[in-house]
């Protein structure tokens, strides 16, 4: 096979949570763009259907579905609806997630509760459903969007929870990996550094000078450079590459 036909998603269906903004939004017009059809699972239901309106002009099929990714029911029933439609799930992408700075000698309950339920437990239940059927169908690509907190402590700001819950994904991305290795399904993920994305935040100003001057690269990360990434890690093009965290931060973590 010519190297960049091991690109291709032809014939492939994938499905990503977030999907309708930001990095999630980038990594659907990649992977549309290599040939997959797309299912959007999010929450704002106007986004997505601009998004699918999107991507249907590219040529390839498109449906958006709802479904809080904390509610394991609604993360069955929006599956069940892509495979009542397309007939299989060949990439997940566990895009889905919040995150907020926080004290951690004053974070209520409910807030550490709230960001797990999202940022951790939605990956695991969409994994394991997902899951399930790409075992039953002895393959299957999944990735799961982790992050630099997962690996380091940031600074200036705190967000203990988050960077919590970012390891955890990561750690579950190499355990999933080892399980269904032998089913032929991988398991992977990204960990982006500073990512600027559509939402607007002066965090990005006031936090420069460790965000971004400090960095090797000295710059933002965009949104199209992590689908790449992603589109590498859906194709045959990583038939080999499996529990790998491939970390995407313009240097950021080198010192």
């Amino acid at each position: 096979m010519p190297i960049l036909d091991r690109f291709s998603l032809k014939n492939k269906v994938s499905m990503v949570t977030g999907g309708n903004r930001g990095i999630g939004r980038a990594i659907v017009q990649g992977l549309a763009e290599a040939g997959s059809a797309i299912v959007i699972v999010g929450r704002d239901a106007e986004k997505s259907a601009v998004a699918v309106e999107e991507i249907r002009k590219l040529g390839v099929d498109a449906i958006a579905l709802e479904a809080d990714m904390a509610k394991r029911d609604e993360i069955e029933s929006a599956t069940q609806a892509a495979l009542k439609h397309f007939g299989q799930i060949d990439v997940l992408v566990n895009n889905a997630g919040i995150g907020f700075h926080a004290n951690a000698l004053t974070l209520p309950d409910e807030e550490w509760e709230r960001l797990f339920s999202i940022n951790l437990e939605g990956v695991w239940k969409a994994s394991q459903i997902v899951g399930r059927h790409m075992v039953e169908r002895k393959q299957g690509s999944i990735i799961n969007i982790g992050s630099i907190s997962g690996e380091i402590i940031n600074r200036p700001q705190w967000h203990s929870p988050y960077g919590i819950s970012k390891a955890a994904v990561h750690h579950l991305t190499r355990s999933l990996a080892a399980e269904w290795a032998s089913s032929n399904v991988r398991v992977n993920a990204i960990a982006p550094g500073y990512v600027r994305t559509e939402i607007a935040s002066t965090e990005y100003e006031d936090y420069r000078h460790y965000w971004k001057d400090e960095v090797p690269m000295a710059r933002y990360g965009k949104p199209e450079e992590i689908a790449p990434i992603a589109l590498l890690l859906a194709s045959e093009a990583s038939s080999f590459v499996t529990g790998s965290v491939i970390v995407v931060d313009g240097g950021y973590t080198l010192w």
